[in-house]
């Protein structure tokens, strides 16, 4: 946790060095831009030798194991953990573009965002399918903040939807192209949107990961298991997943009880309510994190503590630059 706080903050004094000034849109952008450079950098990984060698040079990888699953992965972004932050991401995207009205009335910046969040849900979900959380709970906010099933809806909302339809068209139509004409991309979307095929082929939403989680709900036989735990996250003698199990609820338990649970959702509770009170114009953007953790450990023990991280920097940031500015007069 402190780890992650101090690197947060001082990317925040970095950010607000640079600019002049901080705030939750400025550190967005940077996120989104990282995303879509990790996302771009990924399929120049899977598709350049040249550029596969040089991040396997400089950044630690287990190779052998991305190899074999044949996953997508940037730097440092690979599997559920990428696929958190892909999420969240996405999550802050849907705020900006249904409560910020310099998104709303400018076509290009739509356009821009719309397109990130198109790049993120789409290259980020051949990379891990956990972004398709983000992508479902995102979609369901902006037509709830949009208003979509009121009488009558503003011309901003309907100027903002018709962007993110023709642009999301647009990108949709450059998938189903590379689909049905580029192998490798064939195999990358089959990957990325297994349960949507499945779904219009079959009539079942299924992946084979879904499949294999349902075979992981064993929940512990002793309660001092539930009330404190075993203490083992890898199993001590046969190595992987203690007691064979993702779940990240059962991992949890498993490692720290039902107790060591508890506290874990709690903090995160007190994080997501202290920013909601910090960031009153985009508050909502911390109760779809939360819904967005919450959801997340049903399938993997993971969590968005970074992303919490460089928002209670932002504040007292902005208090030593107003400070400053204070003593300067």
């Amino acid at each position: 946790m402190w780890v992650w706080l101090f690197g947060a903050y001082a990317m925040i004094c970095i950010i607000a060095r640079l600019h002049g000034h901080i705030s939750l849109k400025l550190l967005v952008n940077y996120l989104i831009g990282v995303c879509v450079a990790q996302c771009i950098l990924a399929l120049m990984i899977d598709n350049i030798p040249s550029v596969k060698y040089f991040v396997d040079s400089i950044v630690r990888t287990d190779r052998e194991t991305m190899e074999k699953i044949k996953r997508l992965y940037g730097i440092g972004a690979a599997l559920d953990v990428a696929g958190t932050r892909f999420s969240a991401v996405l999550l802050m995207i849907a705020v900006l573009i249904s409560h910020d009205n310099e998104i709303r009335l400018n076509r290009k910046k739509i356009a821009m965002y719309v397109s990130g969040f198109v790049l993120i849900a789409v290259i980020g979900s051949m990379i891990a399918r956990t972004t398709n959380v983000g992508i479902i709970i995102a979609l369901l906010y902006v037509i709830y903040a949009s208003g979509l099933f009121k009488i009558r809806i503003k011309k901003s909302d309907i100027k903002l939807w018709r962007m993110m339809i023709g642009v999301a068209v647009f990108l949709i139509l450059i998938c189903i192209y590379l689909y049905n004409n580029v192998p490798a991309a064939q195999k990358l979307l089959s990957f990325a949107f297994e349960g949507l095929i499945n779904w219009l082929e079959t009539g079942e939403w299924r992946t084979a990961s879904t499949d294999v989680l349902q075979n992981m709900w064993r929940l512990p036989e002793s309660l001092k298991t539930w009330i404190i735990g075993d203490g083992y996250f890898v199993d001590p003698t046969k190595g992987g997943f203690y007691m064979r199990t993702d779940v990240g609820y059962l991992r949890f338990i498993y490692y720290c009880g039902l107790i060591g649970l508890s506290v874990f959702i709690i903090f995160f509770i007190y994080l997501s309510l202290a920013c909601y009170k910090r960031f009153p114009r985009e508050r909502n953007l911390f109760i779809l994190l939360l819904i967005l953790e919450l959801m997340i450990w049903a399938k993997v023990a993971t969590d968005i503590f970074l992303v919490y991280a460089l928002f209670m920097s932002i504040p007292m940031v902005q208090q030593q630059m107003n400070n400053q500015r204070m003593n300067r007069l």
